[in-house]
């Protein structure tokens, strides 16, 4: 099997290509579809306990192996998500650019921003080119991370 973009190998179980990011099918499903809301699998779900969720925002991962259910407040007007250890949300893999995103606070809401990053920035499987207001519940996908904005 390989990515439909790059034509790099993949494995099975894939959902998103590691060379280019590309987000992947399963082979039975039949390619240039378009897409709609994420239907999460029960065990997949995440849940915040009231008594351990931050006060304001915060991005919790939804899925990566040992990362499942990481949560980071996005405290301060201004929050760097990157492959850089420096980045205030730490995304170790190479499908995410050193600098890849940040998150802005404007007013009440928050707003995600791509920095140019190679493989793109996404929220609800829908590629970001513009300034993106957050909601609750929006999933953004970073490189291979999956991760969900509570608002």
């Amino acid at each position: 099997m390989y990515c439909p973009t790059c034509r790099e190998p993949r494995g099975e179980g894939d959902r998103f290509c590691a060379q280019c990011g590309t987000p992947l099918l399963p082979d039975d499903e039949g390619a240039g579809q378009a897409t709609g809301p994420l239907a999460v699998a029960v065990e997949e779900t995440l849940e915040v306990q009231t008594g351990s969720r931050p006060v304001g925002p915060a991005l919790a991962v939804l899925a990566t192996g040992g990362r499942w259910g990481e949560l980071y407040a996005l405290a301060g007007e201004r929050v760097t998500v990157g492959r850089s250890p420096a980045s205030d949300v730490f995304l170790d893999d190479v499908t995410v650019s050193r600098h890849h995103a940040e998150l802005l606070r404007d007013g009440d809401r928050v707003v995600l921003r791509d920095l140019g990053s190679l493989n793109g920035t996404y929220v609800n499987r829908r590629r970001i080119d513009v300034d993106e207001a957050l909601t609750d519940g929006d999933e953004l996908q970073i490189g291979k991370f999956r991760l969900v904005f509570v608002a």
